[in-house]
Formats: structure tokens, C-alpha cells, sequence
């Protein structure tokens, strides 16, 4: 700014001095009566030059009030007629427009029916709801299959996607009134879902002492249970080809250390046992994972035919150890 000032006034002076009256008009007193306007228009113009960013300011400042009032008008009238225009029959959901992720073949109950039921989202229901979304999600996510919501989405025409993940039976936990199911994480799940016969084709845990704590969709609240849990999430593929019957944990005797790990063993269907160890990421040092003990036993099989098989020995079926190193023959010196 300072530089655009200094500039025109010196143009302005080069001017006058190309002016060919100027010399006349140096020595009369005209000459200071027309210096004087001149002085005072400059003056004038450095003032507005300076005021000239206030004005501009002050314009879009207006402007900025006149926007602002009118959203705050629009939503206003928007608030006065929200419920009228929600009503309507174009923003209505219909509970049979709400669709969930297929839930996968080990569901047998209708989870959708029941977060409708017991949510009460049958009817009274609009897109235009600013808390439908959450509504809808924490409805699901009490359900004791679901164990994570990942998306509400809510479009016109009236319905919403709701993006499920599942729990997944990992064990059936056998206590003296009988089997539940938990996934991986020792939650609970809905016994009514499985047959007696159904039961048989996932990993059955023994040995626990304690029994839920809470309702389905909630953890059992034993630590036991959550490790045995793991080992039959790592085991449940191959259960039915391992002629497995169960994951045994091994109570520690009187006087043992609480604070190791806790110990579980495997059941064949011959009555063989096959020391596991600890539960997945409870390893103690040196002790291989849950996957290189269950590689340790599809390479056993493959082998042996059966984990039954008479002729191994007993270190050939401890996954606490690394699995031997395979003999080689050597040729006899000469």
C-alpha cells in the first residue's frame, strides 16, 4: 500500500514539470490558489484509499449477516414443520425396509425379527429422524449373535442397510446341566440354535468348574473358558478329520502356581491324550503357537493315519515341544 502512495505521487509530480504553463503559473498568486484543491483532492483520495478495505469488509460482513440470517430463518421454519413433513408417507420406513447382513448358516434364529420386536422398531419410524441411525445400531448390537455393527445407512426411498458381524460358535462348554455354546472370545451364545446333534460337530470343552455368568451375549466371565475357547477356534476346522472329542483343562494339583498359564490337553476318540499346552497367546517361551501346533498335528495324521496310532511315542504327541527333526540315514564309513 505504502509503495502504491508513494508511486502515483511521484508520477503526479513528473507531470507538472512536463507542463509547459507550469513556469507561468509559479510566481502568481493563481498558482496557489489552484495548489490548494489539488491538495486537498489528494488528501481526499489517500483517505478513501485507505478506508476503501473497511468498506469492503463492511460489505462482506453484511453480506455474511444477511446468509446467516436466512439459514437461521430456514431452519426455524424447517423445526415448525419437521414433524408434518417426517409424517409423510414418502419418509415413512417400514420395519420390512430395514435389511441386515445375511446372517450365515450356524443362525438359526431370525436376528432381524427379533431386533424389531424388542427395539420396538415396527412402526412410528422416518428417514427424516436425525437419531434413527444410532437407534437402529445399538438395537442390533444387543443382539447376542451380532457382535459388531460396522454400518448403519440410512436412503431415500425409505429403508436402511444395516452391516453385520457375526459371532461364531468356537466350543460347546460342557458343565453338569449340559452344552452351551460360546465363540472365541468365551461369550455365550443362543443354545436354542443348536441340535444334540448339531453339538457333535463342534470342539467340546471339559474340565470347567464354573458356570455363566451373565446372559447370552455376554462373557462367561472364566478365564478358563476363554483359553479352552481359543484352542477349539484354532482346532474347529479340522475337529470332525482329528477324530477329536474333547479339550480338557488340566486342573493344576494342590499348591500349584496360580499365576502360570492354564493347561489343557486332547482327547482322541481312541482315549489317547495329546498334551496342548497353553491357550493361544499364552505361551510360555519356546513354546510353539497355536498354529504350528495344529500344522504339528495334520502332519501327524498324514503320517499315521490316526492320532491313535500305537507305535508313537509320547514326545511325538506333546505340542508344548517342537516337533522333532526327521532322521536321516548315513552311509557307513569304509
Amino acid at each position: 500500500m505504502t509503495r502504491r502512495r508513494r508511486s502515483g505521487i511521484c508520477e503526479n509530480s513528473e507531470n507538472r514539470n512536463q507542463n509547459p504553463n507550469s513556469h507561468e503559473f509559479s510566481y502568481n498568486m493563481p498558482t496557489i490558489k489552484n495548489d490548494a484543491p489539488s491538495l486537498i483532492d489528494r488528501l481526499i483520495g489517500v483517505l478513501l484509499f485507505l478506508l476503501r478495505p473497511f468498506w469492503v469488509r463492511r460489505g462482506l460482513t453484511l453480506t455474511a449477516l444477511v446468509v446467516a440470517g436466512s439459514i437461521a430463518g430456514a431452519l426455524a421454519l424447517w423445526n415448525h414443520v419437521r414433524t408434518t413433513v417426517a409424517a409423510r408417507e414418502v419418509y415413512r420406513l417400514d420395519a420390512s425396509e430395514i435389511h441386515i447382513t445375511p446372517p450365515p448358516p450356524w443362525i438359526r434364529t431370525d436376528v432381524r425379527a427379533e431386533v424389531i420386536r424388542d427395539a420396538g422398531l415396527a412402526a412410528g419410524l422416518s428417514i427424516l429422524d436425525d437419531g434413527l441411525v444410532e437407534r437402529v445400531q445399538q438395537a442390533f448390537s444387543l443382539h447376542p449373535w451380532v457382535a459388531k455393527v460396522e454400518r448403519v445407512t440410512k436412503r431415500h426411498p425409505a429403508h436402511i442397510d444395516v452391516e453385520i458381524v457375526y459371532r461364531k460358535p468356537a466350543a460347546m462348554v460342557k458343565v453338569a446341566d449340559g452344552l452351551y455354546p460360546v465363540d472365541a472370545e468365551g461369550v455365550l451364545l443362543p443354545s436354542e440354535d443348536f441340535s444334540p446333534l448339531e453339538t457333535r460337530n463342534y470342539p467340546r470343552l471339559t474340565g470347567v468348574e464354573s458356570t455363566p455368568q451373565g446372559l447370552t451375549g455376554t462373557r462367561w466371565g472364566d478365564p478358563i473358558v476363554a483359553g479352552g475357547a481359543k484352542i477349539g477356534e484354532a482346532l474347529a476346522p479340522l475337529w470332525t478329520d482329528l477324530q477329536l472329542q474333547a479339550i480338557h483343562w488340566l486342573k493344576p494339583g494342590a499348591g500349584g502356581d496360580a499365576s502360570l498359564p492354564a493347561m489343557f490337553e486332547l482327547a482322541t476318540a481312541g482315549g489317547n491324550r495329546i498334551v496342548w499346552g497353553a491357550a493361544p497367546g499364552s505361551e510360555s517361551a519356546g513354546e510353539p503357537t497355536a498354529e504350528q501346533k495344529v500344522e504339528r498335528l495334520k502332519n501327524f495324521l498324514a503320517q499315521h493315519g490316526s492320532l491313535d496310532d500305537p507305535t508313537s511315542s509320547p514326545d511325538q504327541l506333546d505340542l508344548r515341544r517342537l516337533a522333532p527333526a526327521p532322521r536321516t540315514a548315513t552311509r557307513p564309513s569304509l
